[in-house]
C-alpha cells in the first residue's frame, strides 16, 4: 500500500494505514530521536509515542504534502523534550543494546575481521560522546540536516524557528563537533 493510500485509510479509522506508515517511516525516526537523546528505550518510547499522536492527528494532515516531513518534526520535537526531562533523572540502565547485537553477530560470524570492528565501534562511540556534549537543538539540527539530509530553510520551518538561529546552530554544532573530534583523535 502505497503512503497515501495508508493516509486516506487512517483518516477513515482503518488502522492498517498506520501499520504501513510505521512500515515506511520507523527506522528513520527511530534514528533520529536516538541521535538526539542518546537513548535507544527513550527513543523507541518516543516514535512509539509520536505515531500514536499522529494516528490521532491525522485528521489536520494535509494529505498534498509528504508524511515524512510532518512525522519527523513531532519526532524531533518529542526528542527535544525529552533531552530537557532527561537531565533530571539518571539513568539505570547501563546496557546498549545495539551494541550487544552487533557484538553477537560478530561473534557468530567466524570471518569477522576483529580490527575493523572494533575500530568502526570505538568511531561509533567517540561520535556518540562527542554528539552528548553538544546541546540539544545543536544535536537536533545536525540530525536533520545531516542525517534526514533537510536544507536549512525546511529545519526553519520544522522547528519554528528563524533562519538565523538554524543557521548559527548548525555552524555552532558543527564547530563544536569537529573541534570534539578532534580531541579525541589528538589524545589516542
Amino acid at each position: 500500500m502505497e503512503e497515501t493510500q495508508a493516509i486516506m485509510r487512517l483518516k477513515k479509522g482503518d488502522w492498517t494505514g498506520l501499520e504501513t506508515l510505521v512500515h515506511h517511516h520507523q527506522l528513520p525516526a527511530l534514528h533520529a530521536a536516538y541521535l538526539i537523546v542518546q537513548d535507544h528505550a527513550l527513543a523507541q518510547d518516543i516514535v512509539q509515542e509520536a505515531f500514536i499522536t499522529a494516528s490521532q492527528r491525522i485528521a489536520q494532515f494535509d494529505e498534498t504534502r509528504p508524511f515524512r516531513p510532518w512525522f519527523l518534526r513531532s519526532v524531533i520535537n518529542a526528542a527535544l523534550k525529552a533531552t530537557k526531562r532527561q537531565t533530571r533523572f539518571i539513568s539505570l540502565n547501563g546496557n546498549d543494546t545495539a551494541e550487544t547485537d552487533e557484538m553477537a553477530k560478530w561473534l557468530a560470524d567466524p570471518d569477522a575481521d576483529l580490527e575493523a570492528f572494533i575500530e568502526t565501534n570505538e568511531t561509533r562511540q567517540t561520535v556518540r560522546y562527542a554528539l552528548k556534549k553538544l546541546t540539544p537543538k545543536q544535536r537536533a539540527v545536525l540530525v536533520m540536516r545531516f542525517y534526514l539530509g533537510m536544507t536549512a530553510d525546511e529545519i526553519t520551518r520544522e522547528l519554528g524557528s528563524s533562519l538565523p538561529a538554524v543557521k548559527w546552530s548548525l555552524h555552532a554544532g558543527r564547530e563544536r563537533l569537529r573541534q570534539l573530534l578532534q580531541s579525541f583523535n589528538d589524545e589516542t
